[in-house]
Formats: C-alpha cells, sequence, structure tokens
C-alpha cells in the first residue's frame, strides 16, 4: 500500500540526500495512497452536495473516475454525518485558501503542489500562459493520476509538470531542476493533508528547503495538527477517532505542533512571516451566511501561511 508516510517519510526526503523510507506499508503498484482518494472524494462530495460552493472544482468529480462517482452519489449520506461534514469543511477550505494565497502572490510564475495526489489545478489553471506547475508525487499516485487524466479526456496543458520522485534513489531538488523549475525564481508551494504523517524532523527538513532551497519571496501553504495539549477533549476524542481510522490501513498519524513554537521555528529558518489560520479565521473567510451549516468544527487542525 502507498501510503503519505511512504512518499515523504524522512528527515533527508527533500535535500539533496538518498531518501531511506520509512516502510508503514508496502508499496502496491498502480494505486494511489488511500488518503489521498479520500481527499479527493470530500472535493468531490463538495460539489454534489454544497451550496453556494466555498471550493469550485469542475474537475474534481471526473478525476475520482466514473465507478467510484457512482459510489459516492449511492452513498451521500456517509458525508451528510457531522463527522464527514467537517472534515469536508475543512479540506475545501484549504484548497481555497492555498488557491486565493497563490492567485494574491506578486511576481510568482511557479506553483510547487508537494503531494499533489489528485489535486486538479494544473489542469485548470487560469495563468496556464504564465504559471508553470509543478506536481511532485510518488511514481505510483502519479502514474494513477494520469491514467485518469487519459481515461477522462482532461486535457493537460503545457503548463503542467508531472515531476515523480523516487525518494530511494533521486532528490526533489535534482527533479524539481530537470523537470524546469527555477530555484533563482520566487514560487509558490502548497503541501496540504501531508505534515501529520511524517516525522518532525521530516517535517522541518521540508521548510527547510523552500526558506533556503527557493528564492526570497518564496511562499508556502501547509496544514498541521495541534498538539493534544491545545486541544478540548471533545477534540482530542474526534481527532484520536480518524488517527485510528487512517491508521487501520497504514497511515497513522506521526507529528503535532503548537503553533506559535511552529512559527518562530519558521522565522528562525529565515520566513519572514509565518500567519497561522485557525477554524474559526476559516470560517470567517469562507462559511459566513451559509445556510446549510456547512462549517469548520472544532478542527484539530491548522493552516500555516508563510514567505520566504
Amino acid at each position: 500500500m502507498l501510503t503519505r508516510r511512504n512518499f515523504l517519510g524522512s528527515a533527508t526526503a527533500l535535500g539533496t540526500n538518498i531518501f531511506i523510507p520509512s516502510r508503514a506499508g508496502a508499496l502496491q503498484e498502480g494505486e494511489p495512497s488511500l488518503t489521498a482518494q479520500s481527499a479527493a472524494l470530500h472535493r468531490a462530495a463538495h460539489q454534489l452536495m454544497d451550496a453556494p460552493l466555498v471550493f469550485a472544482d469542475p474537475l474534481a468529480l471526473r478525476i475520482i473516475g466514473p465507478e467510484r462517482r457512482r459510489r459516492l452519489e449511492a452513498n451521500l449520506d456517509r458525508h451528510r454525518q457531522p463527522a464527514s461534514r467537517a472534515t469536508r469543511a475543512f479540506i475545501v477550505a484549504r484548497s481555497r485558501l492555498a488557491e486565493d494565497e497563490l492567485a494574491a502572490a506578486q511576481g510568482v510564475d511557479q506553483y510547487v503542489v508537494l503531494g499533489a495526489g489528485l489535486d486538479t489545478f494544473g489542469c485548470r489553471n487560469p495563468r496556464a500562459g504564465s504559471l508553470q506547475v509543478f506536481e511532485v508525487d510518488h511514481p505510483a499516485t502519479q502514474g494513477w493520476k494520469r491514467r485518469q487524466l487519459q481515461e477522462e479526456r482532461i486535457e493537460i496543458p503545457h503548463s503542467l509538470h508531472f515531476v515523480a520522485v523516487d525518494f530511494e534513489k533521486e532528490s526533489l531538488a535534482d527533479r524539481l531542476r530537470s523537470s524546469g523549475f527555477d530555484s533563482a525564481a520566487p514560487a509558490f508551494i502548497s503541501w496540504l493533508g501531508v505534515t501529520m504523517y511524517l516525522g518532525r524532523d521530516a517535517v522541518m527538513q521540508t521548510l527547510r528547503f523552500v526558506a533556503e532551497g527557493c528564492a526570497r519571496g518564496s511562499q508556502i501553504v501547509f496544514d498541521f495538527s495541534l498538539s493534544d495539549a491545545l486541544l478540548r477533549e471533545s477534540e482530542r476524542i474526534r481527532r484520536d477517532e480518524r488517527a485510528r481510522k487512517v491508521a487501520s490501513f497504514g497511515e497513522p498519524w506521526i507529528s503535532t505542533f503548537h503553533p506559535e513554537e511552529l512559527a518562530n521555528d519558521l522565522r528562525a529558518m529565515g520566513f519572514s512571516t509565518a500567519v497561522v489560520l485557525s477554524a474559526q479565521d476559516l470560517n470567517g473567510r469562507y462559511f459566513l451566511g451559509r445556510s446549510d451549516g456547512l462549517r469548520v468544527i472544532g478542527s484539530s487542525g491548522r493552516i500555516m501561511s508563510a514567505r520566504a
């Protein structure tokens, strides 16, 4: 089974060293990470179930394929449950935030999607003539996604670059450069739904890659899980339930962070700004005035936006 931890599972994963993977599960060629599939299903369910849309993605239902779409449509009641609605709200809010921040970034013509999974931005890029998109993922997940795009006849623009990285043999820096990435020019990086599956050292090494390996003015948006001490008991129980579920198919949550300490760590690395967004912040931006009650509820996750 391909897991997020298999994909980016050591402190050297994003450096120039050879990656020695953590064996959280055996890789199964041709199938994407289950958590990548789950996030894609939440984005697809949002297109069917919620109005107005927080995150409009006209390709979300196509990228999952016709069989997964049929199963989704036949089981919408599962996605109406409070826990599923709260998870869906967080997933669509983080995707919307990343793309909003990208749109607002000045002088940035490179977008790196780390652990892209079934993200579709590269195929609906409104700036395809000028914004180069680099999707980074494990070869198995990326190969499966490319077959999905072909089968669904989703056009792949020239601005989209697939950067398949086998970290047992390659480094991200080398593969990005060979794919046309310019480390001397600012870049925007999104890193969604990954940090909780990695050890702390791996997370910090990734952030150092942005601070030290990318040009000044580069920006990263990523989500992370809160330290247990910062959660109310009800929030901790909900997170433990979700954690047990993902651990059951080989993708355990590993790392948690204190927001202020993490922001201080980023500034110490050389980031000029580090802003944390809470559930309240996301609700204020994206969920006000809704009649359906969709919102991020007591989220144990946070989103960080940091600029080098």
